[in-house]
């Protein structure tokens, strides 16, 4: 048993975490890059992502990177969101698992805001001119599974944020630990998510010309640039444990829950059940909780379905998330295992 390995995991899970504890109602609306957080994966999703402890593959790249070492071979995700107000988000993730070396993963989310109408001070009602907001997130993963009973995974991502003439440019880290402790199915998950230097806007958006005080009327502008202010990742840490509550011959159920401290907002409480017949059909449940006032979010559902031949295999899920002031959420993914 390495030992040593797994310390070292532990302890800069740990460490992370320790600053991450300073969430209040005080500080909602206060950090930016809020596409971190937009939740990807019809699975997860549909059990109010509370199963941070039991997930693996592709799906697992967003929620616990820990957990993409334990799918073997290779699998791709493919799945699309309808967001708020009109708001598309489409998702990829590729995971390969090597032998002796550990699974590696890509992932790029891109959300897509729509064709938006120009407004200037002397023509608020638009110019005639559009622009479309673009963000992206792209990530590159290593998870390995250390002993029997362990593992552990990294997450880089790239945070692109695009508003016409100005964007900003970021790196999030996320850090997910898994223990197995082969008893009943029962699992352990922390994943620490959205770690890292703070963001700025700049570009030719910030340059406004205006006359130079003390001069002539008439005289040649000058083009003056301000500043954009820094602002913080949506940092968060979440606790995790899954459990087979049912595990016999062709029924299986999972119960999970978990806890989700907030770095800028109220913490949450997220519990769940998933229940598959012979690995082929399954049902999903949950829901998310907080102390927060005017919470959007509260029940989940979904549905899966998955068609396997030989070593290969198609996975379709579907899930359903219950939001306040908006359009319920659908998710729509498509997975492929080979």
């Amino acid at each position: 048993m390495r030992i040593k390995p797994i310390i070292v995991s532990l302890a800069i899970v740990l460490l992370t975490a320790s600053c991450l504890f300073a969430g209040s109602s005080d500080r909602i609306g206060t950090a930016g890059a809020q596409e971190l957080r937009i939740p990807v994966g019809g699975r997860v999703s549909a059990m109010a992502g509370s199963n941070i402890a039991d997930i693996t593959g592709a799906e697992a790249l967003f929620w616990n990177p820990a957990g993409v070492a334990y799918n073997e071979g290779t699998e791709a995700m493919f799945t699309h969101l309808e967001y708020l107000a009109g708001i598309n988000v489409d998702y990829v993730g590729v995971t390969t698992n090597i032998a002796d070396f550990g699974a590696l993963g890509f992932q790029a989310k891109v959300i897509s805001f729509g064709e938006m109408e120009i407004t200037t001070d002397d023509r608020p009602q638009g110019t005639g001119e559009t622009f479309n907001p673009t963000f992206s997130v792209i990530g590159l993963t290593y998870s390995r599974i250390f002993t029997d009973r362990v593992s552990f995974g990294v997450t880089a991502s790239l945070v692109n944020e695009k508003i016409e003439q100005v964007s900003a440019n970021g790196l999030a880290l996320d850090f997910g630990f898994v223990y197995n402790p082969l008893w009943r199915g029962l699992k352990f998950g922390i994943a620490v998510k959205n770690y890292g230097p703070q963001m700025k806007f700049s570009g030719e958006g910030f340059n406004i010309a205006n006359d130079v005080p003390s001069t002539e009327p008439g005289s040649q502008q000058k083009t003056y640039s301000s500043q954009s202010a820094e602002f913080e990742l949506p940092a968060f840490i979440q606790f995790g444990v899954s459990w087979d509550a049912v595990n016999r011959g062709m029924n299986r159920a999972v119960v999970a829950g978990s806890f989700q401290s907030n770095n800028f907002s109220e913490d949450e409480f997220r519990g769940g059940l998933e229940y598959s017949y012979n690995d082929v059909v399954f049902l999903r449940g949950g829901y998310v909780g907080t102390s927060q006032d005017n919470f959007m979010y509260g029940l989940t559902l979904g549905a899966g379905l998955k068609y396997a031949w030989g070593q290969n295999a198609i996975t379709f899920d579907y899930s359903w998330v219950q939001t306040e002031y908006f359009d319920d959420n659908q998710y729509f993914t498509v997975k492929f295992a080979f």
